[in-house]
C-alpha cells in the first residue's frame, strides 16, 4: 500500500455479499486505495462483524450511509474518505450517488446506474455540479484484449463495421431460487429494488455496454422481447434483441439466466467489411481475429502485437492468466489516476450509465409494445 493511497469508503457489501469483496480486492490490487470506512450493512451484527474482518476503526464502521457522510464530514480533509464505493441494491445507486456527489465525495457504483433514466439524469447533474468523478462497475470493458479488440476496430482493422453480436448467458436462476432464500436472487428479481428489468437489467445492460464500447458504435433502436421462464417470478429472466447501429450495422444481443448449465458466457463478435474479431470473457486472454483473405489469427494477452493502449492495463508476462479481478482493478487504478488528476486510461463512467439506462428502458417499451422497433435515444415506438 502506498503512502499516498486514496481512502475509499463502501456502503453495502458486508458479511455474505459477493461483489463488495471483489469490489474491496479489486481497489486494493495496485496499491491506490486504502478502505478506511464504510456502513455495510442495515443489520447491525453483520456490519460490525464486517468492519471487524476488515480491520477497520470501529469508529468508522458506520450504522448507516447518512452517519458515514456524516461522520467522514466531520473529519479534517487529509482524514476522511476521497470516495465511496456503491455496492447496494439498484434502487439505492441514485438517492446514494447523489448524496455522496453532493457531500464532495467521488462515487465508484456498481451497476445499472439507476432504475431508469431519469434517475441517472439526476445522478449526471450531480456530478457536473459537484466537480467529483464518477464511475461505474462495467467490469468487462477494463479486461486486456477488450481494449485490444476496441483498439484494432477504432484503428480500422475491419472496415466499415457490419455486425455487432453480444451473447451473455447463465444459469444460476434456472431455478425459482429467489423464493428460496437466496438473497441474491431474491432482491435481482424484485422491481422495487432491482428496477424495470431483472435479467436485462443485470447482464443485458454488461453485453450492451460492451457492444457500444468495442464497436465504437451507437445503438440507435431496438426490437426485442423479455420472457420470464420461470412460473411466478416478477422480472425477466431472459432477453432477445435485434439492435440497429449508427452507420447501418446490425447487431443482436442475447441475455439470459435460465441457460441451464452455463455459468458466465459473456462473448461478443465483432465483422466488418475485411475480417472480424470474437473476445469470451470465460478464456479472457485470447483475441481472435478471423480474415477474409488470410488465416485466422489468435492474439494473446502479454504476446507480440498488441497495441499500445492495451499494455497498460497488463501485470503479468504472457501464459500468467489475468482475469476478473485484475480487469476490476484497471476499472479503480483509472478512476485513482482521475480523481488525483494524472493521466490515466478510460473507464465507464456517466455516458455509459446514461446508454445503458436507454437501453433498458427501450427494451422494456419495444417489448410491451406492438411496434416493431423503439428509439435509444427518444424512447419512442417507430
Amino acid at each position: 500500500m502506498t503512502a499516498s493511497a486514496l481512502k475509499l469508503g463502501m456502503v453495502g457489501g458486508g458479511e455474505g455479499a459477493f461483489i463488495g469483496a471483489i469490489h474491496r480486492m479489486a481497489a486494493a490490487l495496485d496499491g491506490d486505495w486504502r478502505l478506511v470506512a464504510g456502513a455495510f450493512s442495515t443489520d447491525a451484527g453483520r456490519n460490525g462483524r464486517t468492519g471487524t474482518q476488515l480491520g477497520l476503526d470501529p469508529q468508522r464502521v458506520y450504522a448507516s450511509f447518512e452517519e458515514m457522510l456524516e461522520g467522514e464530514r466531520a473529519l479534517p480533509a487529509d482524514a476522511r474518505i476521497d470516495a465511496i464505493s456503491i455496492v447496494t441494491p439498484n434502487h439505492l445507486h441514485a438517492p446514494m450517488a447523489i448524496a455522496a456527489l453532493e457531500a464532495g465525495f467521488h462515487v465508484f457504483c456498481e451497476k445499472p446506474m439507476a432504475m431508469s433514466v431519469a434517475e441517472a439524469q439526476a445522478i449526471a447533474q450531480a456530478v457536473d455540479r459537484s466537480g467529483c468523478r464518477f464511475g461505474l462497475a462495467f467490469t468487462y470493458s477494463g479486461y486486456p484484449m477488450v481494449e485490444e479488440a476496441r483498439a484494432r476496430v477504432a484503428r480500422g482493422d475491419f472496415g466499415k463495421i457490419r455486425l455487432v453480436q453480444a451473447e451473455y448467458l447463465q444459469g444460476w436462476l434456472s431455478q425459482p431460487i429467489d423464493t428460496q432464500g437466496n438473497k441474491q436472487a431474491e432482491w435481482r428479481t424484485d422491481p422495487a429494488r432491482a428496477g424495470l428489468g431483472g435479467c436485462l437489467g443485470d447482464i443485458g445492460t454488461h453485453a450492451f455496454q460492451l457492444a457500444e464500447h468495442v464497436s465504437g458504435l451507437r445503438v440507435e433502436s431496438v426490437s426485442a422481447d423479455l420472457s420470464i421462464h420461470v412460473p411466478n417470478r416478477r422480472l425477466d429472466d431472459d432477453v432477445s434483441a435485434l439492435l440497429r447501429f449508427e452507420g447501418g450495422a446490425r447487431g443482436t444481443l442475447k441475455a439470459s439466466q435460465v441457460a441451464a448449465g452455463e455459468e458466465n458466457g459473456l462473448k461478443l463478435r465483432i465483422h466488418g467489411e475485411r475480417g472480424g474479431l470474437e473476445w469470451a470473457q470465460m478464456e479472457p486472454n485470447t483475441l481472435t481475429l478471423r480474415w477474409l483473405d488470410r488465416p485466422a489469427e489468435v492474439v494473446r494477452a502479454g504476446g507480440p502485437g498488441l497495441q499500445a493502449s492495451t499494455l497498460p492495463l497488463l501485470r503479468t508476462p504472457a501464459g500468467h492468466p489475468e482475469g476478473y479481478v485484475e480487469a476490476f482493478a484497471n476499472l479503480y487504478r483509472a478512476f485513482g489516476a482521475a480523481i488525483r488528476g494524472t493521466a490515466g486510461i478510460w473507464f465507464p463512467g456517466v455516458p455509459d450509465g446514461l446508454r445503458t439506462m436507454k437501453f433498458v428502458e427501450a427494451v422494456v417499451a419495444n417489448a410491451a409494445s406492438a411496434q416493431k422497433w423503439t428509439s435509444i435515444e427518444s424512447g419512442e415506438n417507430e
